[in-house]
């Protein structure tokens, strides 16, 4: 079986000779500071050897909580934010029917916990309201504002509209093994639960039941998406020749092209069901990346349509950019463009044609102009848009974030920054504990 590959000929020829060799010395002593465990955020490598690690009991139990959830709900809302529900959201989106939503086909997978929009949750509220739910409560403290928040209006209202005890069968916690308020409380309730690895992250947790249980609700083979970042994990370890290793040669182009002026790598999709990949992707790279004033911005098109949009700034704009294109070898479908008589739009030259054979002329052009105007392109070819070839992506971009971040020399594994908002918010709310803060913001807002 084929598996993802790399083509970088398309970014190299952007650099000065000599430069991806200077810098190799440095990406493989990256690569061997993750393996050994010596770099920064080495209480967080859980992540590195889980897909070998995943055993079939584990895989059942997940699938056996995930059919009891199916057979019980009609409805299955997600709460998480960030890594506690980017990765299976993106996995969900990029493996089910583009309509699934209009075809009622039973659970609904629905996402929520992730914003304080009164409006989203009012309506959440009133959408639930003759539907059969449960609900997947991901935090590993309990007490992230966005999804404690969620979770105690969805608790009240299945417990108000199913009753206590079906609640208590159609409400799973994953979340810390011993503490924490979601690890009490799904104690005090009787809930089913399973555990965020202590040394998994949010942002790399999408193969834990943080996405696993959500994955397999949706109606998708969790095996095989295991399986499929195993083999990547074995593709981009540390004994594959470097040559042949395509995370070590990503991690290594992109930080070369970083060095050399190019601050701002897009992700580019020409598959709308991948757009929701990008968006993990950018949480996976911009949090473990953006540090001490350094790190590439991660930013995402949806082409062909953002070529309409976007296009026109990537192909003439600042040249301080490059892309990183996810080109899939072979849709799941096939369509056959068909001939009109009048052909008043004039596209009877494509008559008989498949539409991805169209699709795939406008990323080969895209990718020629944008080459052509001064922009780096680095391709991902993915055989399949399936469940085993999803796990390589995931794996493929863990690997190259963990590696990425050493090369730069940040702690690629926590996310200090995002806690300042946080500290501004609970002054603002005056939060018990805050007092000190709050009479600080409230001075500084008077000036």
């Amino acid at each position: 079986m084929k598996n993802l590959s790399l083509d970088i000929s398309k970014a190299v020829q952007f650099l000065d000779n000599g430069t991806m060799e200077s810098i190799e010395k440095k990406v493989k002593e990256s690569q061997m500071a993750l393996e050994d465990g010596t770099c920064s955020g080495n209480d967080f490598l859980g992540w590195m050897h889980l897909p070998s690690s995943i055993t079939p009991a584990f895989l059942k139990e997940i699938k056996d909580t995930a059919e009891c959830l199916r057979k019980e709900c009609d409805t299955i809302i997600v709460a998480g934010i960030g890594g506690s529900y980017l990765g299976a959201r993106a996995v969900i989106e990029a493996l089910s029917n583009s309509f699934a939503w209009l075809k009622h086909t039973s659970p609904t997978i629905i996402f929520a916990g992730n914003n304080i929009s009164e409006d989203y949750l009012s309506e959440l509220s009133e959408y639930l309201k003759d539907k059969k739910f449960g609900v997947i409560n991901i935090s590993k403290s309990g007490t992230t504002t966005e999804t404690a928040l969620t979770f105690r209006l969805l608790k009240k209202q299945c417990e108000d509209q199913r009753g206590k005890d079906v609640a208590k069968k159609v409400i799973v916690a994953i979340t810390d093994a011993v503490k924490g308020a979601a690890r009490a409380a799904a104690t005090k309730e009787g809930y089913k639960t399973f555990v965020i690895p202590d040394n998994v992250g949010g942002r790399f947790s999408v193969l834990t039941p943080v996405g696993l249980l959500p994955i397999a609700c949706a109606g998708f083979d969790i095996e095989k998406l295991v399986a499929g970042a195993t083999e990547m994990e074995k593709v981009c370890g540390i004994d594959t020749p470097f040559n042949e290793n395509p995370a070590a040669q990503y991690a290594m182009v992109r930080n070369a092209l970083y060095a050399s002026g190019k601050k701002n790598e897009i992700l580019v999709n020409y598959q709308p069901k991948l757009h929701f990949m990008s968006e993990w992707w950018k949480q996976l790279y911009g949090e473990s990346e953006g540090k001490e004033n350094k790190g590439i911005f991660p930013a995402s098109v949806d082409f062909t349509t953002d070529l309409h949009s976007m296009g026109q700034w990537i192909q003439e704009g600042e040249r301080s950019i490059f892309e990183t294109v996810l080109s899939i070898e072979e849709p799941n479908r096939k369509l056959l463009f068909p001939s009109d008589d009048e052909n008043l739009d004039g596209l009877n030259f494509l008559a008989g044609k498949r539409i991805d054979e169209v699709n795939k002329m406008a990323e080969l052009g895209t990718q020629l102009a944008h080459v052509d105007g001064g922009v780096p392109n680095i391709r991902i070819n993915i055989p399949l848009l399936n469940e085993y070839y999803i796990g390589q992506i995931i794996y493929f971009f863990e690997i190259g974030c963990g590696i990425s971040g050493n090369i730069l020399g940040v702690n690629a594994f926590n996310q200090p920054g995002v806690e300042a908002y946080k500290k501004n918010m609970f002054a603002l709310l005056n939060k018990p504990g805050y007092e000190a803060e709050s009479k600080a913001i409230q001075e500084r807002l008077k000036k």
